[in-house]
């Protein structure tokens, strides 16, 4: 886990409960989804197996070591976790290395957060190596906060990693606002006590109670996120 600031101390948005909001990264401010699944495809052709398109909404999200052995059991690779885990990291590396798309709406709602100085986490289940590429893209200045998926004793859809961000902060998770786009980092983020914004990117997610569904970044702002702290306690 690492901090690009020092950690900030409980600190509320005048005039509101928000204490900061925790984004996620693949599919909620870049668009990268479909480059795992580009990579996957390719590293397992080349290994001699086909993959099944309807496989694309089991590994979504998850963590590596979920997908890369679901993958791993579904084709019958020969291949070890850790080999595998190698070859998609180095393939999702050279592949955003082209080119970076930002989800639309994410570099507004980035500045606007960083405007008004509200701590902001980036929370990942990607390893650390592919968050420190992202992030020259993002603009680390951005983030008080990063949390890598490979920094946790637990990832995704467990609530380790949220609930480490909120501490690197010194927030209350219950006062943060969380921008997911799987059913895995939902997951995740309600089970840490988290106020969710899911914008779906592969597969639909359903309203729920302390979760807002929206088709966009582009109508997530601060005023959007303070106002879920009164509608959802």
């Amino acid at each position: 886990m690492t901090s690009t600031v020092p950690a900030l101390g409980t600190r509320t948005a005048e005039g509101s409960a928000l204490q900061a909001v925790l984004l996620d990264m693949d599919g909620t401010l870049v668009d990268t989804e479909g480059f795992w699944w580009d990579v996957e495809r390719e590293v397992f052709a080349s290994l001699g197996h086909t993959l099944d398109d309807s496989w694309r909404h089991v590994v979504v999200g998850g963590p590596m070591t979920r997908s890369a052995g679901f993958l791993i059991e579904a084709t019958g690779a020969d291949i070890t976790l850790a080999e595998l885990s190698v070859l998609l990291n180095d393939g999702f590396e050279e592949r955003i290395g082209r080119d970076l798309p930002l989800m639309p709406g994410a570099a507004r709602l980035l500045a606007e957060l960083s405007t008004h100085e509200i701590p902001t986490a980036l929370v990942s289940a990607s390893h650390r190596r592919i968050i420190d590429r992202v992030l020259k893209s993002l603009g680390p200045h951005h983030f008080a906060l990063t949390v890598a998926g490979d920094e946790v004793p637990r990832t995704k859809p467990h609530p380790d990693p949220y609930l480490a961000a909120a501490a690197g902060l010194g927030v209350d998770p219950a006062r943060c606002a969380v921008v997911e786009d799987t059913a895995t980092g939902v997951a995740a983020a309600e089970a840490a006590g988290c106020h969710v914004v899911a914008v779906p990117s592969v597969a639909p997610i359903t309203p729920a109670a302390r979760r807002t569904v929206v088709a966009s970044l582009e109508e997530v702002d601060l005023t959007f996120l303070r106002g879920l702290m009164t509608q959802m306690r």
